[in-house]
């Protein structure tokens, strides 16, 4: 016999799954040794009380062993028969996402990703860290998986109007996720895990015919009488079909080049600031209410803040419990910092993006005088000034949290997890200061809410800029399609319409499913 039940444990009853089977005995009204099997549905903390307790939905199995106790509903890819093809740009969620869709409705993908596979990313991103060499196709930004890949892996999001998040981390596991991310309210993969993910989609793309190809940068795209046919290779090569542009938020070059096309897209908000990073202990001690942190039985304590300053939002970003930190530039010339974590969330040290929101109307137009780009000059001008100010290097300009609100230089720095390492300098100067000074309040505010937070125990590393798009490129809200060009198909963080990567494969789903009725193609369910 199967009941579905939900109780509310402390941390001790969740974790012991001895304990479990006693309190759901005595809930039940059964002998303990009748329950064969629990499943765990979903699973959350709620940490708002001192006294922590975590709230569990249970699949309890009396006197019966399930055949199957799997969670994922996997979906069954075939392989590909029909004649018609899409061209996907790039191979972060967004791109993968579309290329499996494809899939399922009978189309091929052709995946083009400038940058390396995923394991071979591994040389170039440990080449940022020991020797400040920053390859402008192979980073944390570009290569197989985008930004993600090795960014931390979260999947939490709150874009669930848009489609399946569902949909998404079944697939997700379907491909070697573990299942705790069909179970937990914030899903987390890991940085050390997502790889081995990333590499089954692909392996699946090509076992059902599509094609996949690395080190492929798209220079153009190919267009007749309004309607694009394809794109041009860095190479000299040449590939027809609608196009999915799936490039990422950091694909500069590629909004240049669509902008010397004439190709309609749109300056937008977008936010900007820095990594602050504490001792994980400091933060469990300050989430779950106790002196001795977060004990045998809680993970790692997360963190959201959000405060307003000068009607503009100041709030965490991408926060990293048992984490670190790395240098995230895209090409020489730039100070960029991001955060990741690995799945066990082990590291002794916490960090967020801590960031204030820029609107287009915050920022005058400057160089070339065009509106259209200066969000992203924006992004690159703080990028410039961190990394001028570090002299040319990835050792990042470093300022201890109370030292920053107060401003004043920090005699001496705290350990840190970024690898390349930091130095003290002025970031409430370095910064933008309509930035600095909301981010100043913004700590005294979080404060009062989380009293021990704004501490010279924590480090503010600079800068923080990637957070989203620059631009938006405006598309038909009912074809997906581009506005003006008939044929091409922006979507993902780097068109400015997710955030993340599960809003961003939802958007590349959706525009696999855009393809095919663009093609004609009767679409599945």
């Amino acid at each position: 016999m199967q009941q579905t039940i939900d109780i509310r444990v402390t941390p001790k009853v969740a974790g012991e799954p001895m304990l479990l089977k006693a309190d759901l005995s005595n809930r039940l009204g059964v002998d303990a040794n009748a329950i064969k099997h629990i499943t765990v549905v979903r699973r959350s903390i709620d940490a708002r009380q001192r006294q922590v307790m975590v709230n569990l939905s249970l699949k309890v199995y009396v006197d019966e062993i399930p055949a199957n106790v799997s969670l994922v509903r996997p979906i069954d890819y075939r392989e590909l028969s029909g004649s018609e093809q899409a061209i996907v740009v790039g191979a972060g969620p967004a791109g993968l996402f579309a290329a499996l869709r494809l899939i399922e409705l009978g189309i091929k993908p052709i995946v083009l990703e400038r940058g390396k596979d995923v394991d071979s990313r591994r040389k170039d991103m440990a080449a940022i860290a020991r020797e400040g060499v920053v390859d402008p196709d192979s980073n944390y930004c570009f290569g197989e998986g985008g930004a993600g890949a090795y960014s931390d892996g979260k999947l939490y999001t709150r874009s669930k109007k848009r489609g399946s998040v569902d949909k998404i981390l079944h697939i997700l596991a379907q491909h070697g996720a573990s299942e705790d991310i069909l179970v937990d309210a914030h899903p987390h993969i890991g940085t050390d895990k997502l790889p081995e993910v990333i590499k089954a989609m692909r392996e699946t793309i090509i076992r059902c015919g599509g094609e996949v190809r690395f080190s492929t940068k798209v220079t153009d795209l190919l267009v007749q009488d309004g309607v694009v046919k394809g794109v041009a290779t860095a190479d000299g090569a040449s590939f027809t079909g609608p196009v999915i542009l799936a490039t990422g938020h950091s694909a500069r070059d590629v909004y240049r080049m669509l902008h010397s096309r004439g190709v309609a897209m749109e300056p937008k908000g977008l936010a900007i600031g820095v990594r602050l990073e504490h001792p994980q202990q400091l933060i469990d001690r300050l989430r779950y209410h106790s002196k001795e942190g977060r004990g045998k039985y809680l993970p790692a304590a997360e963190y959201t803040m959000l405060t307003r300053v000068d009607d503009r939002a100041v709030y965490s970003f991408c926060m990293c419990p048992g984490g670190f930190i790395i240098p995230a530039a895209s090409e020489d010339g730039q100070l960029v910092v991001n955060g990741m974590s690995p799945s066990n969330r082990g590291t002794r040290w916490a960090n967020s993006g801590m960031v204030v929101e820029i609107l287009p109307e915050d920022v005058p137009v400057v160089d070339d005088g065009d509106e259209t780009l200066k969000m992203m000059h924006f992004q690159e001008m703080i990028e410039k000034a961190f990394w001028e100010e570090a002299g040319r290097t990835q050792n990042a300009p470093a300022q201890r949290m109370v030292d920053f609100v107060n401003s004043r230089q920090s005699a001496d720095l705290p350990q840190t997890s970024y690898a390349p390492g930091i130095h003290s300098s002025r970031i409430d100067r370095l910064l933008p200061k309509g930035i600095a000074r909301r981010l100043q309040q913004g700590f005294k505010d979080f404060d009062k809410k989380n009293k021990g937070f704004l501490t010279n125990e924590a480090v503010l590393i600079g800068a923080e800029t990637r957070t989203s798009s620059p631009l938006r490129i405006p598309r038909d809200p009912e074809t997906l399609g581009h506005v003006k060009l008939r044929g091409l198909f922006p979507c993902g963080e780097g068109a400015g319409y997710a955030g993340g990567i599960v809003s961003a494969a939802i958007d590349g789903d959706r525009a696999a499913d855009a393809v095919a009725a663009y093609l004609g193609v009767v679409k599945e369910a």
